[in-house]
Order: structure tokens, then sequence, then C-alpha cells
């Protein structure tokens, strides 16, 4: 079976279509279960959307737009309480446009999501805590079990 890069497939299909791996963007994306429909990314991005970028170590990551800055985004995933910095356009492959979870396609244009994304971006200093408190907990139980 021959390989190819998410870039490759963008380029020749218009669209990547994959599951993800990892869990920095439960709730709203799920590990190994819901389909991403990746479109390219047209000019400069918004805030909320949800890029596919490939960091400067060749890591593909997809998290969401907290902030546009002139020169680059502020990111984060909906499960991570870290902002990174220094995503910059020559990082983005492309942009998340749609989710599809047990056979039903969920828009980024849908309301639901965009309500969805403003409770979740917006409250973000609270979420960020509760998640940080969360990890902790997990961790320090995780060190008990060994």
């Amino acid at each position: 079976m021959n390989k190819s890069t998410f870039e490759e497939q963008l380029a020749l299909n218009g669209r990547l279509i994959y599951t993800n791996k990892g869990d920095s963007m439960m709730p709203l994306i799920r590990e190994d279960r819901d389909l991403l429909i990746i479109s390219p990314a047209n000019g400069r991005l918004k805030k909320y959307d949800v890029p596919l970028y490939k960091r400067d170590s060749g890591q593909y990551v997809l998290h969401r737009i907290l902030k546009v800055r002139e020169d680059d985004y502020v990111i984060c995933g909906d499960n991570r309480w870290k902002k990174e910095y220094g995503i910059t356009d020559r990082h983005i492959i492309g942009r998340l446009t749609e989710i599809v979870r047990n056979g039903r396609t969920i828009s980024v244009e849908d309301k639901k999501y965009r309500c969805y994304v403003h409770l979740w971006c917006d409250l973000f200093p609270l979420r960020a805590l509760i998640v940080h408190i969360i990890f902790k907990i997990r961790k320090e139980l995780r060190k008990r079990r060994r």
C-alpha cells in the first residue's frame, strides 16, 4: 500500500477525510470514531476555525483558533489548557468543515455547532482550569495505582 501525506491527499482529492488520534479535541471529536472532513484553507483563518496544521517537528495537529494575530494564531485543543503560539499560515494545511458522527454530518456552519464553539471558547479560562484540575487528578490516580 502506498502511503501519502495529508497534503498530497488534499491536493489530489480537494478534501481530506480521516479519523483522528488523540483526545485533544474531546468532547467534540472522538478518537477513532468520528470522520473529519478537511478542506483547503483559503486565505487567513478566523477565530473558532479548526485548522489541520503541521508543526515544525512534523507532527500533524487539529486544534481550534482562539485568537487571530497579525502574524500568527493562538491555538488550543478543546480538551487542553495550554495555548500554542507561533502557528503561522505556512503551517496550515486545511480547515475542518464537517464532522461525520454515527452517519450524521455536522457542518461547522450548523447553529448548534456554533453555539458549542462560542460557549467552549468564550469560557476558556474556566474550562482550562477545570481541564487542568481533571488532568492533575488523573495523573495522581495513575501514580497511586503503580
